[in-house]
Formats: structure tokens, sequence, C-alpha cells
């Protein structure tokens, strides 16, 4: 519900996409742990950046019950990179090189251990009040909610320039 008044009283809101930008992947993933007061199940949600262009993004009630914190965000991680390695398949067809690896930012340090294999894929820890993907998991503070969604791109087109 905050989510569909915060739509409703900020109409302009928008993303705005830079002609500058350094082709790389970058995906941001939370979880809330078992947030849903009545089924108890956790929400996922994942953002993905080519560059400074958000892209991609996703928040989804997970399908399971995870019994920790470390598998619900460890589950948040795995929808991400999903996304990610389509994304990566979608540029090889557009012939959009793209030799780097994609960095995924999770804010749980023990699904990052997990989840560590510098061959396939890159991951690092974002500390709360810097994770993206906390807009859509978590009830945030108004300085918090602002700072998170100009790092989105999300721009007011009502605004005066």
């Amino acid at each position: 519900m905050r989510i569909l008044r915060y739509l409703k009283n900020n109409p302009g809101q928008g993303l705005f996409f830079s002609s500058q930008n350094d082709l790389s992947l970058r995906a941001f993933c939370d979880s809330d742990w078992g947030g849903c007061p009545i089924s108890r199940k956790s929400t996922t949600s994942y953002y993905i950046f080519f560059g400074s262009l958000l892209i991609s993004w996703r928040t989804k009630r997970q399908k399971t019950f995870s019994l920790s914190s470390t598998e619900a965000e460890y589950r948040a991680m795995t929808g991400a990179c999903c996304e990610l390695s389509w994304l990566r398949s979608l540029l090889k067809d557009l012939k959009i090189l793209h030799s780097k690896a994609a960095l995924l930012s999770c804010d749980n340090k023990t699904a990052l251990h997990i989840a560590s294999n510098p061959i396939f894929h890159e991951t690092e820890y974002v500390p709360f009040g810097e994770q993206i993907a906390d807009v859509f998991t978590k009830p945030l503070g108004n300085e918090t909610f602002l700072t998170l969604k100009s790092k989105l791109g999300v721009r007011d087109i009502h605004s005066p320039t």
C-alpha cells in the first residue's frame, strides 16, 4: 500500500537515461526474511544497472518459506543471477561485447560466503542504507528513501531542470 500511495502522490517520477555509459552490468538484491505478517514468506527484490542506467527490476514474494535470513537472501541472489545471465545472453545476441564479470551486491555476508565462486561471478557486501534493493523490501526513512531513489535514476519530470 505504501508503494501505491507513493506513486499516487508523485506522478511525475521517471527514469533518466544518460548517453554517457560504461556498459558494465551491476545488480543489487535484497529480501525481507518472513516479511509478510500473514504467510511469513519473504519478499525478494533486485535491480540491475547497465552502467548508470536502470534496465531491469523485480519485486516478488518468494514461493517457499525461508528458514533464515541467509536463505532468503540467497534466494534473492539466485533470482538476480538468473536475470544477469539472461541479460548477458541478450547483450551477446545484440553484438554488444561484455567481457567483464557482472557484479552482484548483497547485504548478507553469510549468503555471500555461500555464493562465492570467483570463476563465474563476483559478489560484494553492501551495507544497509546503501542497498538500493531496500526500496521495495523495507520501510525506509524519508532521507534514506530519497537517497536510494536518486541512485535508481528516478527523477521528477515536472520539476524545473
